[in-house]
């Protein structure tokens, strides 16, 4: 059997990842629900731009969570909490403002999670942090639609204790606040400035940079546990990566890409595929397996710069911005099939 890094670290993780997409989708559904509730034409505007923002980062968080190839369920107690805010937001207990009041805490909530997500991805391994690096625009924007809420807070309150508006001059405030975000140097709240989602050639090369960090960490550890667990996870990365390349990428590029060129492809990835197979029989602590490892390595290696040349540029030539980004999706969708597929054969 293959060894992965499922350990306890990275299965906390992966269920921290899974309340933050299960969360993500009840924020949608409040944000769907407060635009139908409110008659004030800027309030309503700032969710409907919230809406769109939270519906692109729920496509994040899939690919956050495919990219990072553990999976897990939401807590069960993360799962009743949804049930009753879904309740309240859906009942007449709560007034327009004690909804938004808890939609904020929800939005406190993302972003807290996200940051500790990504600390505690440095804490546990270099290909982890790789995998959720998409992760900081999303908490960006949940600290910034959080500072957008205390706005609207304000200007509920107050009309529903004295019937009048608030001071206006706090919509500039708050702006001033989220402007602010953005020059924080270094912070695990970043801002991303590319508001358009992924396209294939941005997902296949987060896969490439993955792998290379696993590989780099089967060369520095000596413990031959670790050093199995780390091919472990190559091994199951590559394997999804390949098989959704030979079910999605490359079947697209047929007729616009040199045969000879994706020849090559397909059969490098069959050559990578023999060796995984030699290396899981060879015993993690011998220099054998090592010199396997580094076999495959070279391999990968090459395979990823004729990716990433003369195959991306086939993409970027031939498929508009749109198509590319549709391509993607249902790159995802397949690598996150094999995985489960991979998963169920444990």
């Amino acid at each position: 059997m293959v060894m992965t890094l499922d350990d306890t670290k990275r299965m906390a993780i992966a269920t921290k990842l899974a309340d933050l997409k299960a969360i993500q989708e009840l924020i949608i559904a409040n944000e769907q629900k407060l635009i139908s509730a409110t008659a004030d034409s800027e309030i309503n505007k700032r969710f409907q731009d919230m809406l769109r923002d939270d519906q692109k980062n729920l496509g994040v968080l899939d690919t956050v969570i495919v990219q990072y190839g553990v999976k897990s369920e939401p807590k069960e107690t993360v799962t009743q909490m949804i049930q009753a805010v879904e309740k309240l937001m859906s009942g007449s207990e709560l007034t327009v403002y004690e909804k938004v009041f808890q939609h904020e805490l929800l939005k406190h909530e993302q972003a807290m999670s996200g940051i500790v997500i990504h600390k505690a991805a440095q804490k546990v391994g270099a290909d982890v942090e790789a995998a959720i690096t998409p992760l900081n625009t999303v908490n960006f924007e949940n600290r910034a639609h959080q500072e957008q809420l205390k706005g609207v807070l304000e200007n509920l309150g107050v009309r529903e204790l004295t019937g009048m508006d608030a001071d206006q001059g706090l919509w500039s405030r708050v702006q001033d606040a989220v402007a602010a975000l953005t020059g924080v140097a270094g912070s695990v709240v970043t801002h991303n400035t590319d508001k358009s989602d992924m396209n294939l050639q941005d997902v296949i090369r987060m896969d490439h940079q993955k792998v290379n960090i696993l590989f780099g960490e089967v060369e520095q550890t000596n413990d031959p546990q670790k050093r199995q667990e780390y091919f472990g996870q190559i091994f199951k990365d590559l394997t999804a990566h390949a098989r959704a390349e030979e079910e999605v990428a490359y079947p697209a590029v047929r007729g616009r890409y040199s045969e000879g060129d994706l020849k090559e492809l397909y059969d490098e990835q069959a050559e990578m595929k023999v060796i995984m197979d030699e290396i899981r029989g060879l015993n993690p602590s011998s220099e054998e397996f090592l010199n396997a490892v580094r076999s495959l390595r070279d391999i990968v290696m090459d395979h990823v710069r004729q990716e990433e040349s003369t195959y991306f540029a086939a993409i970027r030539d031939n498929f508009s911005s749109a198509e590319s980004e549709q391509l993607a999706t249902q790159f995802k969708a397949a690598k996150s099939k094999i995985q489960d597929e991979l998963a169920s054969m444990k």
